[in-house]
């Protein structure tokens, strides 16, 4: 809607533009001096209500549409393995050899670990988009840590009561149940989770999957947004002693402003019985149930990580001891997809120099796009699946 207040200083070449556009905007600024001004200035008018429809009967589609998630009242939900305070342990079963587990008839039981700023459920979506049950169907026993949204104490929690006390006590839990080492996956943030648990306790995993896991937080710029944000985060982290879910939600906008408006145009445009409308909704259903961040855990992650940069400069320490990825001993697999926008590649990038005999695995998948799209099953879960096997086996 602002293109309609610059464009005469579009006409008349006045606008600042960046240096790197020079030459597009002096050849917009030719075409639009033959413009008639009125004629020009309606067309335009036409096209901003045009897109600000499609916009709006995007959201009022997505508010309307019949799809609710019900997998967790399922007679097929994953079993519980264990519970303390807001977080839970869920077993999505244990494969088989028959479907290509070990030679000695236990499937390779993994805990994966997502992250806390989203809920766990990304990685068990709809029966059709679940990376879980995939890997279940695949002769893997997949292990589902949900932290849960922090109530009572936990809202006093950091970084070190979530993975030095929450995680470590998970990681039992899933020894037991598996009564052999696991593997260690990290979705995202939860991949800097799972590190430091493959650290302390090299004989208990078997190897550790970093998906999409940040590491340089200053390679792709993204640090000098929290840097310029820092006072008013705090302000609100003092004030409220968390992070509310819109504020995250405001900081994950601000990496693309005009997402939304391009996927909800897009979304009024699918069949609503269409399972490409059904899908849309289950994911963005997922995208706005977030949860409240602990102020503890906010200052770890925005102040620390984003703003100082501490892993990446040696400097992250986890319940006193410092996290080093070159000092890890299990198997490592980096899996940075190309087309990461949340976690641009030159962040993840470093944790494969540094780890010795790291395997990188660079799928052309974005972000979100590497669980829940259409082309995850082929391009990366089904690789994914024969690794953990194979790294399982020789454990």
């Amino acid at each position: 809607m602002s293109s309609l207040a610059v464009l005469p200083h579009a006409r008349s070449g006045s606008l600042n533009w960046n240096n790197a556009l020079a030459p597009e905007a002096a050849a917009l600024a030719s075409a639009l001096a033959k413009q008639n001004p009125e004629a020009l200035a309606a067309a335009l008018s036409g096209e901003i209500q045009r897109r600000m429809a499609e916009f709006v009967d995007g959201i009022e589609r997505y508010r309307q549409h019949p799809y609710r998630r019900r997998l967790e009242s399922a007679s097929d939900a994953p079993a519980l393995l264990w519970r303390h305070g807001s977080s839970r342990l869920l077993d999505y079963g244990d494969g088989g050899a028959a479907d290509g587990g070990p030679a000695d008839g236990g499937a390779p039981a993994v805990l994966f670990v997502p992250s806390l700023i989203n809920r766990a459920y990304i990685l068990d979506l709809t029966r059709e988009r679940s990376l879980m049950r995939y890997l279940a169907a695949s002769g893997v026993r997949p292990m589902l840590l949900d932290w849960g949204a922090p109530e009572g104490d936990e809202r006093e929690f950091g970084l070190d009561e979530y993975i030095a006390g929450r995680l470590d006590a998970a990681l039992d839990a899933a020894l037991t149940a598996a009564g052999r080492r696991v593997a260690l996956a990290g979705y995202c943030m939860g991949g800097l989770l799972a590190m430091p648990a493959a650290l302390a306790r090299p004989g208990d995993v078997s190897s550790l999957v970093l998906m999409a896991t940040p590491w340089d937080f200053h390679r792709a710029g993204q640090g000098e947004i929290i840097a310029a944000l820092k006072l008013p985060l705090e302000a609100i982290l003092s004030g409220l002693g968390v992070l509310p879910v819109d504020v995250i939600q405001a900081l994950f906008a601000a990496l693309d402003p005009l997402l939304a408006a391009r996927k909800f145009s897009h979304f009024s445009k699918l069949a609503p019985k269409s399972a490409a409308a059904r899908n849309f909704v289950a994911l963005e259903d997922w995208l706005n149930d977030g949860v409240d961040l602990s102020a503890g855990v906010a200052r770890d992650c925005l102040l620390g990580w984003y703003g100082a940069n501490a892993p990446a400069r040696g400097r992250w320490r986890v319940a006193g001891a410092a996290i080093h990825p070159q000092r890890l001993v299990p198997p490592v697999l980096n899996i940075v997809p190309r087309r990461d926008r949340i976690v641009p590649p030159e962040s993840a990038e470093p944790l494969s120099a540094l780890i010795p005999a790291a395997e990188t695995w660079r799928p052309a998948l974005g972000h979100i796009g590497m669980i829940a799209s259409p082309r995850a099953k082929r391009s990366l879960w089904r690789p994914l699946a024969a690794w953990l096997k194979a790294h399982q086996a020789e454990a």
